[in-house]
């Protein structure tokens, strides 16, 4: 693996973008701001467009429908329109996107350990705050 991503950056110093290396077209796809975002929130099921805006914070509805539109083309999101008035639109992850996830999750595990985000000080602030709401 060491080997194949040594391989990939050499030819990114050659050239931009090469179709035939898997590190340099997976980027291609999960690399785009907010990107892996929609995917981790798709990876919970399915979600309405307003639901993953609000999920979100800071995405504009244009970029996340372009996201979504580009997701949609690499067969990484299905859409589903509902035929009901107003129309209902449904976004998930395919078997491509659902194989993402691991991807994902390993970003997560970076996360905890090297860049010192730990759900344990999560855990610890809101059992904090829930007492302190209940007394309340």
């Amino acid at each position: 693996m060491l080997q194949l991503v040594k391989h990939c950056a050499r030819i990114g110093i050659r050239m931009a973008s090469n179709d035939e290396c898997p590190v340099c077209r997976t980027a291609e796809i999960v690399c785009g701001k907010w990107t892996l975002l929609v995917i981790r929130d798709l990876a919970e099921g399915r979600s309405r467009f307003c639901e993953l805006e609000r999920s979100l914070r800071g995405i504009s509805p244009r970029t996340l429908s372009l996201r979504l539109r580009a997701l949609e083309g690499e067969g990484v999101v299905e859409r589903q329109t509902f035929p009901e008035v107003p129309p209902r639109v449904e976004y998930a992850l395919t078997a491509k996107g659902r194989a993402l996830v691991p991807l994902i999750e390993d970003m997560r595990a970076y996360g905890r350990e090297w860049l010192g985000v730990c759900d344990e000080k999560v855990s610890e602030v809101l059992e904090q705050a829930e007492p302190a709401a209940a007394a309340v």
